[in-house]
């Protein structure tokens, strides 16, 4: 037989590996109980581990917690329909089988197309839940990107293998932000999750925010609000199998995930099904580790890998920094970008907060004399907004105090400079920040 070609070969191994994992048998169990989201399944508890999947009729579900009288699962569609005694099929951990087909396509959690297209199966099956790179083997940061915004070229630099928090609350321009940065960062293949979102913002999202040039290199996984919880948590790690399948074929990703907050909020909701105590605002202790463990798969690869640049969007309730998930979050990434309300409402945007703003990249990622210039603008930033009610209420005199008075003359130049898309390089936008400083 002649060898075919690298798709053949690839659709071959695909359905070796279909026919190699057939089974004449498989347990069964059966519903035992139906409480809310939760089903309780009897004769399962030797044959299954958490976060494995069963199949009750034509639905999946998820393990979740096992006694020895039960399996606890949480199906994908909610328990309507479902009764007593119904047989469950256990079908193994959750697997999905990317391959460069799913470029430019729309999938679920589950791997299956969302865009009304069949979709290819790549030639192995990677797991949903895989740990990150051994942290000793890991590389540092990589090189800087140049982007499409002056804040991020020079305040907020994003470095490859960085992972960046981008914090706001409702309609402060964090989807359109997220947008931005899928277009204007240099990457081989971006992968978005779309956690929890609204069924008409995934199409807007896909049409208008990233358009169709952008989703040429890209990979949405979208679970809209209306899903179950377990679809809505497992669409982030979904979309991070996807991510790691390419970074490790070498590939340079981006990963956003929109939002977080949602993420965090599925998963309390499966959580206190199970019965875990409600802290930390209502979250339960566990909330933590399934942020954590989502946050460490990104950054920098091992070996030969790619890295994954991971941009994870917070929704913040009136810019409450200091809520659970964005603690949480805040403390184990490479940065956070804070969008303010009343920076939006006067029209600037992105609205970013620069004080309250930081990236971990720095000092590293700029020049010893791009760093003196960005030490320069935060002392402006900082000098305004210290006597930003004085001088807004007519108090302040000029002439008392000297570093206020070149702070109010530059503030209107460096206002400007942080609005909008400037589309011009890292070199550029130092140039841009210093003029700003000359025109006191």
């Amino acid at each position: 037989m002649k060898k075919g070609s690298p798709m053949q070969d690839d659709d071959l191994r695909a359905l070796r590996r279909g026919l190699t994992g057939l089974t004449r048998a498989a347990p069964v169990g059966r519903v035992q109980a139906i409480s809310g989201n939760l089903v309780s399944i009897s004769g399962l508890s030797g044959d299954v581990r958490v976060g494995d999947f069963v199949s009750i009729g034509d639905r999946l579900a998820e393990v979740c917690a096992i006694d020895q009288s039960a399996v606890h699962v949480v199906p994908e569609g909610g328990c309507e329909g479902m009764g007593i005694q119904a047989p469950v099929v256990v079908t193994g951990p959750p697997m999905l089988t990317p391959s460069n087909s799913w470029l430019g396509r729309v999938i679920d959690p589950l791997g299956r197309p969302l865009d009304g297209r069949p979709l290819g199966r790549g030639g192995a099956e990677i797991p949903v839940h895989a740990p990150p790179p051994p942290a000793t083997q890991r590389r540092g940061f990589g090189a800087r990107f140049e982007t499409s915004l002056s804040v991020f070229n020079t305040f907020l630099p994003i470095v490859r293998g960085q992972r960046v928090g981008l914090f706001a609350g409702s309609g402060v321009g964090k989807s359109t932000l997220m947008g931005a940065l899928a277009g204007s960062i240099p990457a081989d293949v971006t992968v978005v999750a779309l956690i929890g979102e609204r069924g008409r913002e995934v199409g807007d999202f896909i049409h208008r925010v990233l358009g169709p040039e952008a989703m040429k290199s890209t990979v949405v996984i979208a679970a809209t609000s209306d899903q179950s919880a377990m679809m809505r948590r497992m669409a982030a790690y979904s979309a991070m199998s996807v991510a790691e399948y390419f970074r490790d074929q070498g590939a340079q990703v981006v990963y956003f995930a929109d939002s977080v907050t949602r993420l965090a909020e599925a998963h309390r909701e499966v959580a206190l099904s199970l019965g875990e105590a409600a802290s930390m605002n209502g979250f339960p202790p566990s909330t933590s580790q399934a942020i954590t463990r989502l946050a460490e798969r990104a950054g920098p690869g091992a070996g030969e890998s790619g890295d994954i640049t991971a941009i994870f969007s917070v929704l913040v309730a009136g810019s409450d920094m200091e809520g659970p998930v964005a603690d949480i979050l805040r403390g184990v990434l490479d940065g956070h970008v804070v969008l303010d309300r009343e920076i939006a409402e006067r029209g600037r945007y992105p609205a970013i907060d620069v004080l309250r703003s930081v990236s971990r990249s720095l000092p590293h990622a700029a020049t010893d004399e791009e760093n003196k210039v960005l030490a320069i603008g935060r002392r402006m930033l900082g000098a305004y907004e210290q006597s930003k009610l004085m001088i807004q209420a007519g108090l302040y005199e000029a002439g008392t105090d000297p570093e206020t008075d070149a702070a109010i003359k530059a503030y209107p130049h460096i206002d400007a400079f942080l609005t909008g898309d400037q589309d011009v390089s890292v070199e550029e936008s130092f140039s841009r920040l210093m003029r700003c400083f000359q025109k006191r």
